[in-house]
């Protein structure tokens, strides 16, 4: 491909992408407000922990939610999905399982109060994550991930072993480029991305200075979700869209030695299936836990999700517990 028609490529790319963004980000809002005004399924929203804002020096400063009890099980570290926040992905299930075990959420990097940086990289993200564990104090985390979390739950593992007591993989894959399409959308998306970086940057810039400092926690249901997920700017949908589609985990998913539990969405639409049950065989001695729903079940289909997520988690939880045991008798 010459260079002419890769810059001709480029910004179609970026246009598409951008139009893309808006209208899909048009339609998701809508989408989010019509469903939960309608669906007899959707829980009332629960309690939100009180978050606060953590400075992490050389990187920024980003929004943590920090909940229940200090002692006993293990700690989760939550990741949440692409285009969402903490809240918006973890709102239904942080009462339940700060019960027992002491929850850390966080919002990431181009994502609601996350950090603006001048790129996206699930790396830095994981970096990210580990510098607010040094801040909080604590050692190691049971590392739970949803679609876009689950691929920054694996490179946490891969970046930070020592500091990774399990993992819990919901709706997620080891590689997003795994077909014909994938390998001709995310190289012109790249392309695109190097390009108009800095377009995307400012822009996301502006709407993380727009938000108010501290989020909702308390509203009805459907207004309290659109400002939610508005706090995510649509343009940092390519960048991090690029960012997944150089992930690529297969190489060394065989060397994960935690337990790990994968939950795998059987109507996924986004993440196929077959793609999620790829990555839970290839990590040694992984669970699989089936929810029936589609990608979307974490916000839209939460009653059947729930309790395979929750089963999940405490099958990692008690794996560990075994372990220790062992270690100790």
């Amino acid at each position: 491909m010459t260079t002419k028609v890769m810059k001709s490529a480029g910004a179609h790319a970026w246009r598409g992408s951008m139009l893309a963004a808006r209208l899909g980000g048009r339609a998701a809002v809508f989408g989010v407000r019509t469903g939960i005004r309608r669906t007899q399924r959707f829980p009332d929203l629960p309690e939100l922990p009180e978050g606060r804002f953590i400075d992490l020096p050389g990187r920024g400063e980003l929004f943590v939610a920090d909940t229940g009890p200090r002692e006993g099980a293990p700690t989760l570290l939550l990741f949440h999905g692409l285009a969402t926040t903490a809240y918006l992905t973890w709102f239904s299930t942080i009462a339940e399982l700060s019960r027992h075990h002491r929850v850390v959420l966080l919002d990431q990097r181009w994502h609601g109060r996350g950090i603006v940086s001048e790129h996206f990289s699930l790396e830095d993200c994981a970096d990210d994550a580990a510098a607010v564990l040094d801040v909080l104090g604590i050692d190691d985390v049971v590392v739970v991930g949803y679609s876009m979390g689950g691929a920054l739950a694996q490179v946490f593992w891969r970046r930070h072993a020592d500091r990774t007591a399990g993992l819990v993989l919901a709706s997620t894959a080891a590689c997003w480029r795994t077909n014909v399409g994938d390998a001709m959308f995310y190289p012109v998306l790249g392309f695109a991305n190097d390009r108009f970086r800095h377009r995307y940057r400012e822009r996301v810039g502006a709407a993380r200075a727009a938000l108010s400092e501290i989020p909702l926690t308390a509203a009805e249901m459907s207004t309290w979700a659109w400002a939610e997920f508005r706090s995510t700017s649509a343009w940092a949908l390519p960048e991090v869209l690029g960012a997944l589609g150089r992930f690529d985990a297969r190489p060394w998913l065989g060397e994960i030695d935690v337990p790990t539990a994968v939950v795998v969405t059987a109507r996924d639409h986004a993440i196929p299936t077959a793609r999620q049950r790829a990555m839970a065989a290839a990590i040694p001695g992984a669970t699989v836990h089936e929810a029936p729903g589609g990608h979307a079940s974490v916000v839209f289909d939460v009653h059947r999700w729930r309790p395979v997520f929750l089963a999940a988690v405490e099958a990692v939880v008690a794996e560990l517990a075994r372990t220790r045991e062992t270690a100790e008798g």
